[in-house]
């Protein structure tokens, strides 16, 4: 079908309503559109909605020309209406359809969870060379330019990966594998100079340790867009030594370098022996255009995750150190966020055979979406408490630090869900302006409960969105 749906209704279109011209008793035989309904009878039987037939017809490459000459009806959508009447529901109790290509197994998102939060040890590793005086907004020593390193690299990576992913389901991994290797080194060096822009003076080691950030990012984009989240795991194992106590100072940066080295190295080992030949004839190449909300998004959630990271150094002004626990629990608990996409799929396609209504569906919808959310925020505050009671002078996980971290959670994981079924640009605009609403508060001195209030109607809107956007049987079309 078409990239907008029509959502029923005459409203807006510029032709009258048709009525079908009567034909006499008998004449079954020789209607055209009771012999399409005959031959269709298992698809239409089966369908929750008109909408449904409606792609299948325009599938078969019947033009709205072609059906008003044959049928006679305006348009693909009346029809699916005239053969949705015509023929009775039934739901024959399907089998189990077979393993689709996005079932994944809880233990890789575990690991791709722990390679999301392992990074974070390379704070601890580098406090020597993020030590100094106070930045703007008494903030710590090089905060600015890892900001700047930090958002650059989030949203280049963001369109950089879903382009990469646009390729690889097109069945063309070489296609992939090039724009990966022209898109990571270039989105390093980007990334990197606008950290180097952003520094202060004095500030030269927070930039490097900020330059090294961002070369990871690239690499690790690559590896985990070709599925290497193990040999990435690997790589950053030299960081857990940051958590032995005792550690000499000097090992700190040694241990960083290593697993840096070996991260950028692995990627481009994997790069160079990939197959990157030239695109199949005939193929279409995704526009670059579809990138910018996965961009865009990738930008809102950064920011409003820095936010969640950096909370208590705006209330308190304390070294940032205390923010830990939330920016880890965060990461932590995108590994759980990710295999909950997956379960919330397998659960919509599950209500859609067993549906009976239109209505039926957007119900069993809107009940999965409650469980896979509730869920994630349950892992999330769990994941709060226990980082609370191990990070070192971290303050109590208090009920206006918990309400936050979870709505932040909640608009995080329901953006993703949006994304995941192509609703992209939605996603983005929610994210970006409740970016941008805190960004606001924060100049303007407004209350901590400001945050909160931004953070609630951006997770409410986009549950709405996802509950209306997915109650919709063609949105979960393969």
């Amino acid at each position: 079908m078409s990239g907008s749906l029509w959502l029923g209704g005459d409203e807006g279109r510029d032709t009258l309503p048709f009525i079908p011209r009567q034909r006499p008793p008998g004449a079954a035989a020789n209607d055209p559109v009771a012999q399409l309904a005959l031959r269709l009878a298992d698809v239409i039987a089966v369908a929750v909605h008109p909408d449904e037939i409606a792609a299948i017809i325009e599938s078969d490459g019947m033009s709205d020309e072609r059906i008003r000459a044959a049928y006679g009806y305006p348009d693909s959508f009346s029809l699916a209406e005239a053969l949705y009447r015509r023929v009775p529901r039934r739901y024959p109790a399907a089998p189990a359809p077979p393993r689709a290509s996005w079932h994944a197994h809880l233990g890789s998102c575990l690991l791709r969870g722990l390679v999301f939060a392992l990074p974070g040890l390379a704070y601890v590793l580098g406090a020597r060379l993020l030590a100094g005086p106070p930045a703007a907004l008494g903030l710590p020593a090089g905060t600015m330019a890892l900001l700047a390193g930090t958002v650059t690299g989030w949203v280049w990576n963001q369109s950089l990966s879903h382009r990469a992913h646009s390729w690889l389901s097109l069945a063309d991994r070489p296609a992939a594998v090039r724009a990966l290797r022209l898109g990571a080194p270039l989105g390093a060096a980007l990334s990197t100079l606008a950290a180097l822009a952003a520094s202060g003076p004095g500030e030269l080691p927070a930039a490097a340790f900020a330059a090294g950030q961002c070369c990871y990012l690239a690499a690790a984009t690559a590896l985990l867009v070709l599925g290497r989240e193990r040999a990435l795991f690997w790589a950053l194992l030299p960081l857990i030594l940051g958590a032995v106590p005792g550690l000499p100072s000097a090992a700190g940066p040694a241990l960083l370098l290593v697993s840096l080295a070996a991260a950028v190295a692995l990627a481009v080992r994997t790069l160079c022996t990939e197959t990157a030949g030239p695109a199949p004839g005939g193929a279409v190449s995704p526009r670059l255009v579809t990138c910018l909300p996965y961009g865009l998004f990738g930008l809102g959630a950064g920011v409003l995750v820095l936010y969640a990271a950096l909370g208590d150094v705006f209330r308190h002004g304390s070294t940032g150190t205390v923010a830990g626990p939330s920016a880890v629990a965060l990461t932590l608990s995108m590994g759980p966020a990710e295999w909950l996409l997956h379960r919330f799929r397998a659960e919509s396609l599950a209500g859609l055979r067993s549906s009976s209504s239109a209505r039926g569906f957007r119900g069993s919808v809107t009940g999965a979406v409650t469980l896979c959310l509730g869920a994630y925020l349950l892992v999330l505050a769990a994941l709060a408490e226990a980082g609370t009671r191990l990070w070192p002078d971290a303050p109590a996980l208090s009920g206006p630090r918990l309400a936050a971290l979870l709505l932040i959670g909640a608009v995080l994981w329901t953006g993703l869900l949006l994304q995941s079924f192509g609703a992209a640009v939605g996603a983005a605009v929610v994210c970006c302006a409740a970016a941008v609403a805190q960004t606001l508060a924060l100049v303007l001195a407004a209350p901590p409960s400001t945050g909160l209030v931004v953070s609630g109607s951006a997770a409410a809107l986009l549950a709405l969105l996802a509950c209306v956007l997915l109650g919709r049987a063609t949105a979960h079309r393969p």
